[in-house]
């Protein structure tokens, strides 16, 4: 793992503060692997970047982890690649594989049995970027480290 700081050891806000890359094999255990990854890489986070990475962040990072990497296991031949991104708010899952088809969410049906990843992730990544590469494609999502506050109800009246 990288970890990226200029010269007076401030950060940008959306520079990295780690990069980790990691080449997944098709087996079956890869998924498990992928979110071992990003366990190791929050624990990381937290120890050398003095960040405080919410239960809620590293659960929501495996789950978005756990869907993105099972997708591009589905769906597209050959390697898949994995990507873990930190700045001080935020950590970015990127997943890119060999199939340049750009994945869309289907419309909401309690009743489909599979094919929910991509909406899942979608409800609970603070962004999304799907991009075609010469060669596939990759997809971003970027899931915040804090959690977020729950809105204060209105005072009684």
């Amino acid at each position: 793992m990288e970890s990226h700081a200029d010269g007076d050891g401030c950060t940008a806000p959306d520079e990295h503060l780690m990069r980790a890359g990691h080449a997944l094999g098709g087996d079956d255990g890869c998924i498990a692997d992928a979110r071992h990854h990003a366990a190791v890489f929050l624990d990381q986070a937290g120890a050398e970047h003095q960040l405080t990475v919410s239960a809620r962040a590293r659960d929501l990072t495996q789950l978005v982890v756990s869907e993105l990497v099972t997708n591009a296991r589905k769906y597209a031949p050959g390697p898949v690649l994995m990507e873990l991104r930190l700045t001080a708010h935020a950590v970015d899952v990127v997943v890119w594989d060999s199939d340049p088809t750009v994945p869309s969410a289907r419309p909401a049906d309690p009743d489909r049995v599979g094919q929910h990843g991509l909406e899942i992730v979608k409800a609970v990544a603070e962004d999304l970027f799907i991009e075609q590469q010469p060669v596939g494609k990759r997809i971003t999502a970027r899931i915040a480290l804090a959690d977020i506050p729950a809105a204060t109800p209105p005072p009684p009246a």
